[in-house]
């Protein structure tokens, strides 16, 4: 594979969720990616080959980590790696022989990234958690839905894959820059709890200054704002408005055929309301395709809110390749776009142990 991260070299230790992510981010733009998985027929808990996409691009070798010639195996690969990524609970690589002491003494140059939802440390470093559980503890899940209805998930993308898989590749990419520079080797502590709350660095100032209510639905951003939200159209389809500064907000009435003269100062929360409800009246008078036709060429920040389905057929979409046909399915294409070393799609996912003597030959293991 080519690629800016063509010279690095990957060792995951077989998970689900966003450690996998990772993994499959830093293979998309070239790193070798061997992914250590149980032996067996299948990967637990994760789909069929063909529609594992978080695996995509990597490379598979089994070893049973429960049997001291596995053990070894990974540490000898570990030797020749830049970077090792593990998912499991805390201490259960140190109890396999294969923590971060262990492997940085062997190789000082290694960056060890441990991906959790609570962290290494702490009274919940222990707990079992997913997605919904870290965004309940950072205020994230709170502020998310309708204040008559319990807080709605955003999908598993808030902890799984923004507070942790991405704070992982960052992580490793900034220790990989300063191990290549001094020789010294780190392990990063990517805890999902964290990285919510890094991401939530606005709400929270906001809320310290007054300007965030702490009810869902009575915000700026949460859809409480008139000029910020989904709507419903005539046939049903929904509308997505995001007409918050001065000009986009102009535009939005111009298209609603709203005098703002009539209209009470948006400014003014205890307006909001009785906007929304005349803005959801307006909407429910056309179909989603009429009020697309109506808005195209004005700056407004105005879209349809289209189904996953939907989406692999939007034009704007399609012209950017922003998905990609690749071993017979339909993929998200690498992002973001490089000029010069843009990511790839090389591999599929392959099945358990696929790779394991090109593996061992390529990372200079021998006798294993």
């Amino acid at each position: 594979m080519g690629g800016p991260l063509q010279d690095v070299k990957v060792l995951e230790f077989g998970g689900i969720g966003p450690a996998p992510f990772a993994g499959g981010y830093l293979a998309d733009f070239g790193a070798d990616v061997v992914r250590v998985d149980r032996p067996g027929p299948d990967r637990p808990m994760t789909a069929p080959p063909e529609f594992d996409f978080y695996n995509r691009n990597k490379r598979s070798i089994a070893l049973d980590l429960k049997s001291e010639e596995g053990r070894e195996t990974a540490r000898r690969l570990a030797t020749e790696a830049d970077i090792v990524i593990e998912g499991y609970r805390p201490g259960v690589m140190e109890r396999l022989g294969l923590g971060p002491d262990v492997l940085l003494g062997a190789n000082p140059r290694l960056v060890f990234a441990r991906m959790t939802g609570w962290g290494q440390s702490g009274p919940l470093a222990d707990a079992v958690g997913h997605d919904i559980n870290y965004a309940a503890i950072t205020g994230a899940l709170h502020a998310t839905g309708y204040p008559d209805r319990p807080p709605t998930p955003a999908l598993n993308l808030v902890a799984d894959i923004g507070g942790g898989a991405m704070y992982l590749v960052s992580g490793v990419l900034m220790a990989l820059h300063h191990a290549r520079n001094t020789g010294k080797g780190q392990v990063i502590d990517v805890a999902m709890v964290d990285g919510v709350c890094h991401m939530m660095s606005a709400f929270q100032a906001m809320t310290q200054g007054g300007m965030w209510s702490g009810r869902r639905h009575d915000n700026s951003v949460d859809g409480g704002s008139p000029d910020y939200g989904v709507y419903v159209a005539k046939d049903g389809l929904y509308i997505a408005v995001g007409a918050m500064e001065r000009q986009f907000y102009a535009g939005l009435l111009e298209l609603l055929e709203l005098d703002p003269q009539a209209l009470p100062d948006r400014a003014d929360r205890a307006n909001w309301p009785g906007l929304r409800a005349l803005f959801a009246e307006r909407f429910a008078s056309r179909t989603r395709n009429e009020w697309l036709a109506r808005a195209e060429g004005r700056e407004i920040c105005f879209s349809a809110v289209l189904s996953i389905a939907e989406a692999w057929d939007d034009p704007h979409l399609r012209a950017r390749g922003t998905f990609e046909e690749f071993a017979g399915r339909l993929h998200p294409a690498p992002a973001p776009r490089l000029s010069e070393t843009p990511g790839e799609l090389v591999r599929p996912t392959p099945p358990v142990d696929a790779d394991r003597e090109a593996i061992l030959a390529d990372w200079r293991i021998r006798g294993a």
